[in-house]
Order: C-alpha cells, then sequence, then structure tokens
C-alpha cells in the first residue's frame, strides 16, 4: 500500500504542477498573499505532523470566528478560497504529505488535537494506528459538513465535538475493519465523482452495512 501512496502522489504531483503554480500566483498576488497553509495535526500512533494546504482562510482564522471548524459562507474565507475548498484543490498540497509519510491516500482524516480528544477512546485507540488520509470515508458523507454546521441553532463547536466527531470516529472504525485495496479505490472512485456530484449516495450502496445516523446518513 506504501508503494501504491508513492507512485499515484508523485504522479498527481507531478500532473498538477502547472495547475499549483498558477493558483500559488493567484494566492500571492490576492488576499493576504500567502500561499500554503501549515497546521498542526494528530498523525500515525499519534503523532503530530503539519498538514499542508492552500490558503483559504485569512491568517489567524483558528483563534477567531468559529475557530477549528468552517461554517457556510464563513466570512474568514477569502474570495478564491472559496473556489478552491468547493473544488478540493485546496487539498492537492496534501500529495506532499502523503510522498514523505506523513499521509496515506486513503486513511482516517487527521484531525487538531482538541477534536482528536474527544473521539471516544474505544474508537481512538484503532484510528491512531492507520495512517491518516487525503481522504476517507468519513470524508465523503461529510462533503457538505459545512451545511449541517450552519443549520444547528446551538454551538457549532459543541456541535462538532458531540455529534459530528464520534460519528466521523465509529464510521473510520467500521472502514478500519474492512481496509484493502479495492475498498480504497472505491473511496477514491467516491472522492472524485463527490465533486461532480455532491448529493450521491452512492457509498452506501459500494458499503453494504456502513452506520447510519438520522442527520447525517439517514437510511
Amino acid at each position: 500500500m506504501r508503494v501504491f501512496d508513492i507512485i499515484l502522489s508523485f504522479i498527481a504531483i507531478v500532473a498538477f504542477l502547472p495547475l499549483g503554480i498558477f493558483i500559488s500566483l493567484i494566492l500571492k498576488l490576492t488576499g493576504e498573499g500567502e500561499v500554503f497553509y501549515l497546521q498542526e495535526r494528530i498523525g500515525l500512533n499519534s503523532k503530530s505532523f503539519f498538514i499542508i494546504k492552500f490558503v483559504t482562510m485569512v491568517k489567524d482564522s483558528p483563534n477567531i470566528g468559529a475557530k477549528d471548524i468552517t461554517l457556510k459562507n464563513d466570512p474568514r474565507v477569502l474570495p478564491i478560497g472559496s473556489f478552491l475548498r468547493k473544488t478540493k484543490l485546496n487539498e492537492f498540497p496534501q500529495f506532499i504529505n502523503v510522498l514523505i509519510g506523513d499521509m496515506s491516500l486513503v486513511g482516517p482524516r487527521p484531525l487538531v488535537i482538541n477534536q482528536f480528544k474527544s473521539i471516544p477512546e474505544k474508537y481512538r485507540i484503532k484510528i491512531s494506528i492507520l495512517r491518516p488520509g487525503i481522504t476517507s470515508l468519513g470524508s465523503i458523507i461529510f462533503r457538505d459538513e459545512e451545511k449541517f454546521l450552519n443549520d444547528i441553532e446551538t454551538n457549532s463547536n459543541a456541535f462538532y465535538k458531540d455529534e459530528i466527531v464520534p460519528y466521523k470516529s465509529k464510521i473510520e472504525y467500521w472502514y478500519s475493519k474492512k481496509k484493502n485495496i479495492i475498498n480504497d479505490l472505491k473511496i477514491l472512485f467516491l472522492t472524485v465523482l463527490s465533486i461532480f456530484s455532491p448529493k450521491n449516495k452512492l457509498h452506501n450502496w459500494l458499503f453494504i452495512g456502513i452506520p447510519r445516523h438520522p442527520i447525517f446518513n439517514p437510511k
């Protein structure tokens, strides 16, 4: 699997390089002049690393507004940032994380420290021994996560901690017991599909028995 990650991430970096340079120039000339955003996340064996993304929000955004989560129409998001987030182009620099071994193509999404600590312990132990990924079954189901946060009337950070993180963890724990190359390819396919068809529910057909939730993934 590691060889698979290295080969595909290298191909992705080379293929994306021209567009990446173009995006970098736009970011440098607009917004606040920053190109990359490095954020500490918890990875394999509960060790921290810095995830690499294209900048989509104003500086110091983790310390203002909704802090570590992003709401729909969040005022901290830069004009080009909303486009990068919608198309997932902001995630492409993470192929560098994959290439150097911090991440895998498919695996549980790495969380910031306070979110990682909110994972129920019975799931945290299993998830922590998996290399985090650019995409996962949980991130596919929560591809419109901002909508859920925008629809609630209570504190968004509390909702994320008490509702979203536990369910995401349950999904990743469930998937960890079924992880193989075929299922990883299914997730990569669904990730690309969700960009063009964000409301599709194909994951429920490709992964029979996936844990359900009355709000996030109803029957």
